[in-house]
């Protein structure tokens, strides 16, 4: 049976492949997250999530025959500004003032592949936030840094336990990875 790589340095894409109950190891390669701002939300996504993957690929070499690898990238949009990872504490708080009252899609897209077998989808979420108060975005700033996610935040942090007035679609797309998808596709074409 293949070894499945997680493809990912993230603490919450991690987990939610253990609650899934799937064995992995994981595996990252510095990769550019840059993007070209004329591509679709959902292009930028996968062609970020599918880069992570070829890089763990490369490294493996040989190797790689023996493995599935699981690699995804989670953006925000608002309106038709893509919102990446902060760059300073005055960004979260600038992209979380942008964020307030208003309502965003969350795009996680994945890449799966094997040496003989390799699937891509994206799903999108549409999150609604309250009108947040500069105390609240400051006070989240401050106490969770949210620099490694985008957006500024974390659904299952603080803020989304005071800040989020709706969501529509898979709550686990937002925490970064659309778990369920991943176990069927997994299912289905690559164990």
């Amino acid at each position: 049976m293949k070894k499945i790589i997680l493809a990912s340095g993230s603490p919450r894409r991690k987990m939610l492949l253990e609650w899934a109950g799937i064995d992995f190891d994981v595996m990252v390669s510095e990769t550019d997250e840059s993007f070209d701002a004329s591509q679709s939300p959902s292009s930028i996504a996968l062609t970020i999530a599918a880069n992570k993957n070829t890089a763990v690929a490369e490294r493996l070499g040989v190797h790689f025959k023996e493995h599935v690898l699981i690699a995804a990238d989670t953006i925000v949009v608002l309106g038709d500004q893509v919102i990446g990872k902060p760059s300073s504490r005055d960004h979260a708080i600038e992209i979380l003032s942008a964020l307030s009252g208003q309502t965003h899609e969350v795009i996680t897209a994945v890449d799966i592949r094997s040496i003989h077998h390799k699937e891509f989808f994206y799903d999108t979420t549409k999150v609604s936030f309250h009108l947040l108060s500069e105390q609240d975005i400051i006070h989240y700033v401050d106490h969770y840094k949210p620099y490694d996610k985008a957006g500024a935040y974390a659904i299952q942090e603080w803020i989304g336990v005071i800040g989020i007035k709706s969501i529509h679609g898979d709550f686990y797309n937002v925490m970064g990875l659309p778990v369920s998808r991943v176990v069927s596709s997994l299912k289905k074409s690559f164990l």
